[in-house]
């Protein structure tokens, strides 16, 4: 490729935004192989079962920027749900929101605390944390899930404005804060900067520990967000009804071109990762391709995106 056309606005404006491009590629080549898939009704769904992992995603994105990531985001978010069903059945919903948002927020605090303050590599500490909180759960319930009672919040989890569920809308919504917190605050670029390189944001002024702390106290928040609409999907807190998150949020941060090693990540390449992922789960559903294909179907693509960006950041350094 030569430079000229390197420089063409509308290759470029292809190039930043190639997700996107791969989502709408998506959508229509499913459309035309299945007429299942491109009914209205499965593509409302798709929208709304991605919302509660795309909160979860938006998290991780942040604390993958300040340059770690949460293994424990799926213990911690059936921890939540499981709290969340027995208080709400013992005190009420707004008690059981309450208390869901303080556990995930002070275990996110305790994993900043540890990476940040303590200096523990991220993996080891946030692999630890979610042991611990999985043992713990497992002793209290046997193993069981808890029923509760959240007939608002089961209404809000299955309910939808103009054919869009609320599920998606609170994920956007989040989304939008994220992005703000990211791009518009002080915060937000020390996080950036503290990913990219701690020891030069340390010299220069940045409050290194603080800022890492803070975000994986923003990663849990949306934990506990997602906690509590899955407990709202159903009344029930299953503790095992998160084991999928850290994996699956990971993936769609690295397929939105999030950097392993921090610094680098954004909120629009997030969106759309998630949606992404939805849409092929469910058209290979659609297509009867068999579960067991799925997940190197997924493995692939998140190896295919990590080579690209890869290759893409080789080429931004050359020149």
């Amino acid at each position: 490729m030569n430079a000229s056309v390197a420089q063409h606005p509308v290759l470029r404006l292809l190039a930043r935004n190639n997700l996107w491009v791969a989502l709408l590629v998506a959508v229509i080549g499913l459309s035309i192989a299945s007429a299942t898939f491109r009914n209205p009704a499965n593509l409302q769904n798709i929208l709304a079962q991605n919302g509660i992992i795309g909160i979860v995603a938006m998290g991780m994105l942040v604390m993958m920027i300040s340059g770690g990531f949460d293994l424990s985001v799926g213990a911690v978010g059936g921890a939540v749900a499981v709290l969340a069903a027995f208080i709400s059945r013992e005190v009420g919903l707004p008690a059981a929101l309450l208390a869901g948002v303080l556990l995930a927020t002070v275990t996110g605090l305790i994993n900043g605390l540890i990476i940040a303050r303590l200096r523990i590599n991220s993996f080891i500490a946030t692999f630890a944390l979610a042991s611990i909180v999985t043992g713990i759960m497992f002793v209290i319930t046997q193993g069981k899930s808890v029923v509760g009672k959240s007939a608002e919040l089961q209404a809000f989890a299955y309910g939808s404005v103009f054919g869009v569920s609320y599920l998606f809308l609170a994920f956007m919504m989040f989304a939008i804060l994220t992005h703000l917190v990211l791009t518009r605050t002080k915060w937000g670029h020390w996080i950036f900067s503290a990913g990219a390189n701690e020891h030069a944001s340390y010299l220069s002024g940045v409050p290194v520990v603080p800022v890492k702390i803070a975000a994986f106290v923003f990663g849990g928040i949306a934990t506990a967000l997602g906690g509590l609409l899955m407990f709202g999907q159903s009344a029930i807190g299953q503790p095992t009804g998160a084991e999928a998150w850290p994996l699956n949020a990971i993936a769609i941060c690295v397929i939105g071109g999030t950097a392993l090693s921090g610094g680098v990540g954004r909120v629009s390449n997030v969106i759309a990762a998630t949606i992404l992922l939805g849409v092929i789960g469910n058209g290979m559903n659609q297509l009867g391709v068999s579960p067991y294909w799925q997940p190197a179907v997924v493995g692939a693509i998140i190896l295919a995106a990590v080579i690209a960006d890869r290759a893409g950041r080789s080429r931004d350094s050359d020149h």
